[in-house]
């Protein structure tokens, strides 16, 4: 069995460590100078030195906004310290330090970009090219596991009026820093994570900031005194002035989307026949594996989870599959089953970009994944914890990450500090 995984961030990493641990052949491709995805910062933005595209979406000063205690891997817990919440150095150190305690360095090509993946029979056709030397090398694997991440494609949207516009129009995943709206009138559209964090960076050198928003939950963070709170954009006015649709106005010199991601995999071929509408990725088995094509699997498509928990749980569900360990159902149960599932959402209420988010429903994911594979679940204790650290960033952003927690069992842990 070869295996290619596309991808050297924390899911390519621990997926890494399974395909390995189960004695297969692997190349890891990764299409930057070293491994850590996401918690890789660079000053980049656009393009590359190389003139490929710069994927990172990490900012300066990122600190996580879950803890420690959650973020490590079920047989590789982050090292103990007083802090919960880390820096993005800490994190990437971390990965560094998985990546050297299983030896998985060896299976990484680096500053390769993966520019096509197609269907050759019952095996996968890569084809990639070395960014540095431009060399273009096509190999024939019996499985590719896809772990490239959610930050490559942000979601722009076109405000009405927007050419009118004449200050600075960006996106949180070409921001690096808040030094060029210093003395400047910002608005920050969208109130997740990344909105209500930049909101407060920014805040710290801009003479005004307004978070506009549409989250039907109050959000209590006490903001400093030049932050302020308006609903969604109805229109650009003119210049600079934009209407919101309570009718009040105000003027803007930037306008700062933090509007999030699509699902992006522009090397896979048409051929591999996955599609990808408003973000819901078809047709996957369990959020996971190619129906019509089994041996094709992604790693971390759900979102509102703990990370690197569920891709450890993934990466070993698949790898049972991969080994014989595990028998999958037949494709028209595998169809039965995803539409069942589709359906149960449709009833709650979640929408077509929803169709991936666990949230509520993530320990009976996990739990289904783990029976399936008769491998260990993810404890309970991490989805509690996951949970309430969610609920503190939304309710005390400037406070909450100095919040410190301590695993007790499985079931339950405790608040060390404040």
């Amino acid at each position: 069995m070869r295996v290619a995984i596309i991808g050297a961030g924390a899911a390519g990493l621990a997926t890494a460590k399974h395909v390995a641990s189960a004695n297969m052949d692997l190349d890891v491709f990764e299409m930057r100078e070293e491994l850590g995805g996401t918690w890789v910062y660079t000053d980049d933005v656009g393009k590359d030195r190389y003139g490929y595209p710069v994927y990172s979406a990490m900012y300066k000063g990122l600190r996580t906004n879950l803890p420690k205690e959650v973020m490590g891997f079920p047989d590789f817990p982050i090292p103990d310290q007083e802090r919960s919440y880390l820096t993005q150095a800490e994190i990437l150190d971390f990965l560094k330090l998985y990546a050297e305690k299983f030896d998985l360095i060896k299976y990484i090509k680096f500053n390769t970009m993966v520019m096509d993946i197609s269907p050759a029979d019952n095996k996968w056709k890569i084809t990639t090219i070395h960014k540095p030397s431009k060399k273009v090398t096509t190999n024939v694997y019996d499985s590719v596991i896809i772990c490239n991440g959610h930050y490559n494609d942000p979601i722009i949207p076109t405000l009405k009026g927007q050419e009118n516009f004449t200050g600075i129009i960006a996106h949180s995943h070409d921001y690096r820093e808040p030094e060029k709206f210093r003395n400047k009138s910002v608005l920050v559209i969208g109130a997740g994570p990344s909105g209500l964090d930049l909101t407060l960076h920014i805040s710290n050198v801009a003479e005004h900031v307004t978070l506009s928003h549409h989250v039907p939950e109050p959000i209590k963070t006490q903001y400093p005194p030049n932050v302020d709170m308006k609903p969604d954009v109805q229109r650009i006015l003119e210049f600079d002035k934009v209407e919101f649709v309570d009718g009040s106005c105000c003027r803007y010199d930037a306008i700062l989307f933090c509007t999030g991601y699509r699902y992006s995999f522009p090397f896979l071929n048409d051929s591999c026949e996955i599609t990808i509408d408003d973000n819901h990725i078809q047709p996957l088995y369990k959020h996971m594996i190619h129906i019509d094509r089994p041996t094709m699997c992604f790693i971390g498509v759900p979102f509102n989870v703990c990370t690197f928990q569920m891709f450890d749980l993934q990466a070993r569900y698949f790898c049972k599959y991969l080994t014989g360990a595990m028998d999958l159902p037949s494709k028209e149960e595998m169809r039965m089953h995803t539409e069942k599932d589709m359906e149960n959402r449709k009833a709650k209420g979640y929408t077509k970009r929803q169709m991936h988010m666990m949230g509520p429903d993530q320990q009976s994911y996990y739990n289904d994944l783990a029976e399936d594979a008769d491998t260990a679940p993810i404890p309970p204790v991490l989805v509690k914890l996951r949970d309430l650290s969610v609920q503190r960033l939304y309710d005390d952003l400037i406070n909450f990450r100095e919040d410190q927690y301590r695993i007790v069992d499985e079931n339950s842990f405790v608040k060390v500090s404040n």
